[in-house]
């Protein structure tokens, strides 16, 4: 199984991702956007990572979203090989209109500048990092990136955006989003509560959107980094939550704490999906 990792100008998580998909034991490649995009079919998934791809001119991922590349990575996601957007990456599956893809091709949401909101008054605006709490939405099933998840389980995952505000004008877009099982991860309390105020929503977004995939199941815009939680280690003492306990427990063991962190559910499910669909690739 081999990863494309794509790096665009601008890009500054590439080498971690890598990491990351390298850990569930799949081999990784760092993929840049100016090679022969016809290179890119003998991979089994792509990846594109966080960063500020052409440094976020015009609005973040909207130059990445119009290189030649995406067209053949979308060809092979439309075979049903798998493709993650992570933060700036997520930014550049919306700009294509993959994600959400009721219409694909047609841009119908936007990631707009972060708009924390509490008790009615914007308290803050643009860039934010620190660490939030996704629940599981649906099913695992629904996403091949959520294989591994439990419905309304509850993952800390940082995140480090300015642009992740999920958005949308069109009529009745987030109704058909939620009747189509499309809305993966939102964001949550410790306890898995869905609050709308900062800093549990953490940038305003619509619903408390953090991750959105495409009909199919196969396409995932995630803002938050599951690369950065994908060793227990990189998981805050300080934080609610049981993942926080089961760092204090692995302290001083150096085994357990190079051990799984909350984000490698996502490359591991990334995986275990690959090895189901492989055969049908091949014959397609």
């Amino acid at each position: 199984m081999k990863i494309a990792v794509i790096q665009f100008p601008g890009s500054n998580c590439e080498f971690e991702t890598k990491r990351a998909v390298e850990s569930v034991g799949m081999k990784a490649q760092i993929f840049r956007w100016n090679r022969k995009a016809k290179e890119l079919r003998g991979y089994d998934g792509y990846i594109i990572g966080g960063g500020f791809s052409y440094q976020d001119r015009v609005r973040a991922g909207s130059i990445a979203a119009k290189e030649p590349i995406m067209e053949t990575i979308f060809q092979e996601a439309e075979k049903g090989k798998p493709l993650l957007g992570i933060c700036n990456g997520a930014q550049v599956l919306v700009e294509t209109g993959i994600i959400p893809g009721i219409n694909p091709g047609e841009v119908e949401m936007a990631l707009a500048p972060n708009k924390m909101e509490k008790e009615g008054r914007i308290i803050r605006r643009d860039y934010y990092c620190n660490w939030i709490n996704l629940r599981q939405e649906v099913e695992g099933r629904r996403c091949v990136f959520t294989l591994l998840l439990n419905k309304e389980e509850v993952l800390p995952i940082p995140i480090a955006h300015g642009e992740g505000r999920f958005v949308s004008r069109k009529e009745g877009l987030l109704k058909r989003l939620i009747k189509n099982n499309q809305i993966v991860l939102r964001y949550c309390t410790s306890l898995g509560e869905i609050k709308e105020e900062f800093p549990v929503n953490p940038n305003g977004s619509l619903y408390n959107i953090a991750g959105v995939c495409n009909p199919q199941g196969n396409v995932l815009a995630l803002m938050p980094h599951p690369e950065r939680a994908n060793w227990l280690r990189q998981v805050p003492s300080e934080i609610e939550g049981e993942w926080a306990k089961e760092k204090l427990r692995a302290w001083g063991k150096q085994g357990l704490m190079e051990g799984e962190g909350p984000g490698r559910k996502v490359f591991i499910s990334m995986k275990k999906y690959i090895l189901m669909a492989h055969s049908s690739w091949e014959e397609g």
